[in-house]
């Protein structure tokens, strides 16, 4: 597949993928990654996406949420590096010259933006840590044996990971993120929760989980991560 080249494309999900991309050559956990993403919806939630260069805050976002996640791998000269060779394909790693310099300034400044129009409120609660307490649950419900016929711990934390890449995942409460995309990931392999019933409502596998969900959450969640991926089929199309 050939690289997309980030400059010359205005397509839907692109900024995000961008970051997902740097995270992933800094070598990123994949919660460090995550917040970055977060912190960058959150951003654009309150601002208009015209005023202001959204790589720049993109590049901002994966340095500050180093921070929020006291990711010590995350430093600032490999976060230049990184973003700049990723937006600029085959371009050497920048010299410690005035462009340099220039990039680590705004990058800096731009933090301090972000932080300010965020109200200086950082505290990002990811869905991760709900998804594997009900991946663990449904683990045991289900028994080893069919649990580990299929991918569904796999699948289900990829489903999550990608649901970042959409500024929709923050309609939603952490807690119905993680079973949204862990309904996915059951749906996707056929996998029937014992002592369950479709039909009912109150009889769903994730009532005694989130009492809160309901199936219109379910089916909103799941269309919203589809959407993910023809967004991104659509970016690597071009």
């Amino acid at each position: 597949m050939k690289p997309i080249d980030y400059r010359k494309s205005t397509k839907p999900g692109l900024v995000p993928l961008y970051i997902f991309e740097c995270a992933a050559k800094l070598k990123m956990k994949p919660l460090t990654a995550a917040c970055a993403a977060i912190v960058y919806h959150r951003f654009f939630k309150e601002v208009k996406a015209s005023d202001y260069d959204e790589f720049l805050i993109a590049a901002s976002s994966l340095y500050l949420a180093g921070k929020i996640k006291d990711d010590d791998t995350v430093k600032i000269r490999d976060v230049i590096n990184v973003a700049y060779s990723t937006l600029n394909r085959g371009s050497a790693p920048l010299d410690l010259n005035d462009e340099y310099w220039a990039m680590r300034d705004a990058i800096v400044q731009a933090e301090l933006l972000i932080t300010r129009t965020l109200s200086f409120d950082l505290n990002i609660e990811l869905a991760h840590k709900y998804l594997l307490y009900y991946m663990k649950t449904l683990q045991d419900w289900v028994g080893a044996d069919v649990w580990n016929s299929v991918p569904i711990a796999k699948t289900a934390a990829s489903y999550l990971q990608d649901f970042h890449h959409s500024p929709n995942i923050l309609k939603y409460k952490p807690t119905h993120v993680a079973i949204g995309c862990l309904s996915l990931a059951l749906q996707t392999y056929g996998v029937q929760v014992p002592l369950t019933d479709e039909s009912d409502e109150a009889c769903m596998w994730y009532k005694p989980l989130v009492k809160d969900f309901t199936r219109e959450n379910q089916w909103e969640i799941i269309e919203d991560v589809i959407e993910v991926y023809k967004h991104e089929a659509s970016l690597k199309a071009t």
